[in-house]
């Protein structure tokens, strides 16, 4: 390719810009951008017959492709499958076990243990109540039945309904507790 004077070159392996400035043999110098002259084969420059921010006033606007590349892509609606407990609140868990309410039983009577697991009860169920909490999973225990005889007793004295736990997730162990909203 020949160049000569004033032609605008870009040079091939590198970001840089230019103007020749002469040409000897295979030799051409250009000035960068920045004022500087260097030199370069002509194998290693192009010559930039029209700028790129002229090409881009005279490009097709309505070019397809062009406004498919311009144009913020459009947001899909996806819809989320509705649960059939949607809406549903997940219910409190308290669990009863003894070893999780006190530090050590070391000296506790069977009394002692059974007045700390009703209390502890009776203290989440109104807790419950107060706050609105809908439904609550009393964790107790298969044991003899001593306490879940005594929390059901318990639990008659409140406007609740009662049911077993999910006997997948809980086993035998577990009381459900539906708390009925009063309407005042």
């Amino acid at each position: 390719m020949k160049f000569s004077k004033g032609d605008k070159v870009a040079v091939l392996d590198d970001a840089i810009r230019g103007v020749v400035v002469s040409v000897d043999k295979a030799k051409v110098i250009i000035e960068d951008e920045l004022g500087f002259e260097l030199t370069y084969e002509e194998r290693h420059l192009v010559k930039i017959a029209k700028d790129q921010s002229e090409l881009s006033k005279f490009s097709d606007i309505n070019n397809p492709l062009l406004r498919a590349k311009t144009q913020p892509e459009k947001k899909k609606n996806y819809q989320i499958k509705k649960n059939k407990k949607e809406g549903t609140v997940p219910p409190m868990e308290v669990d009863l076990h003894i070893q999780n309410l006190v530090k050590s039983t070391r000296g506790m009577q069977n009394f002692d243990m059974l007045t700390i697991q009703l209390d502890t009860a009776k203290h989440k169920l109104e807790f419950a109540i107060r706050k609105r909490i809908p439904r609550i999973v009393f964790i107790h225990g298969v044991g003899e039945g001593v306490l879940q005889k005594e929390l059901h007793y318990l639990l008659g004295r409140y406007p609740v309904k009662i049911s077993e736990g999910s006997y997948l997730k809980y086993g035998k162990g577990a009381t459900e507790v539906y708390i009925i909203q009063s309407r005042g």
